[in-house]
């Protein structure tokens, strides 16, 4: 029997398949490029060169599989970001059901109750629904904002000596999540094998705004302005700071959504990560 394990070339799919492997686990790892794959094999992982959408090459490489990590990998390039959502999952949901694997651990979102008011969010929405159906046992890990999402003010932080804030109040300190710890729950939570289905919120320390901004600004060695953004000039900053139109559009509802209370975390059970921030600010101020 063995796992597997899809984003091994991101922060969360590589700490999965770390994890399990450092148990003694078989591990089969997804990649869509084969030489991203290279050091997996070096590791012990057997490798599959599969697109997540691609539902025929998906079933096979989950077949006789004892458990599946997966995610929605983010394609800011698709001029329907919803559209392509909807397709992936799609495909995933019908490899789940095809290969019959017996349990699923989904990185999804706090937020993913909610079928529309969320940005990118909603696709996760679709793809639990889409999971549930198939006759798998879904674990659904509910993550908080990741503590990574820092890396997106390291740039004005650096050229301006700035940090936008897109929340309504930079002293609101907000849960956060380092994505090792989310990497360590799915992990666990594949050892278990999934006894029934579950929505698990998953959240960190909590930091304001104003914290994160001073934190980055002592790892970088200057003093960072929090400049806020108001609501209604989300999209407008967005694009200016290089997203399209319409995807500047589906991150200001997530905002919105979050600003009005609308998202909240409303799983079975809360999981508290431990990792500091700082540990997560100090690696990418030495990028």
């Amino acid at each position: 029997m063995f796992f597997v394990v899809a984003g091994v070339t991101g922060n969360v799919g590589s700490v999965v398949a770390a994890e399990l492997l450092a148990k003694g686990q078989k591990v089969k790892v997804l990649v869509r490029d084969a030489a991203k794959g290279a050091e997996w094999s070096k590791k012990g992982a057997e490798v599959a060169v599969v697109a997540l959408g691609d539902k025929d090459a998906l079933a096979a490489a989950l077949a006789g599989a004892r458990g599946f990590f997966v995610l929605l990998p983010p394609n800011f390039a698709a001029p329907d970001f919803y559209a392509y959502q909807r397709e992936t999952a799609d495909g995933i949901a019908a490899a789940v059901k095809a290969s019959g694997v017996p349990h699923v651990v989904l990185l999804s979102s706090v937020g993913a109750d909610l079928p529309d008011g969320t940005g990118p969010i909603k696709g996760l929405h679709y793809l639990e629904n889409a999971l549930r159906v198939t006759g798998t046992t879904l674990t659904a890990i509910r993550a908080g904002y990741f503590q990574e999402n820092v890396a997106n003010s390291l740039a004005p932080a650096r050229n301006a000596g700035i940090f936008p804030n897109f929340t309504p109040s930079a002293d609101y300190p907000l849960p956060q999540i380092a994505t090792k710890d989310i990497g360590a729950l799915a992990a666990s939570s594949l050892l278990e094998d999934g006894q029934k289905n579950e929505n698990i919120d998953l959240h960190g320390p909590a930091y304001s705004v104003r914290q994160v901004a001073e934190k980055l600004g002592a790892a970088l060695g200057k003093t960072l302005q929090v400049v806020d953004i108001p609501q209604d000039a989300h999209v407008s900053t967005l694009v200016q700071g290089g997203a399209s139109q319409h995807h500047a559009e589906i991150f200001a509802e997530m905002y919105r959504g979050f600003a009005s209370g609308a998202i909240a975390p409303r799983g079975d059970r809360l999981v508290e990560g431990k990792t500091p921030i700082d540990e997560v600010i100090q690696a990418l101020a030495r990028s």
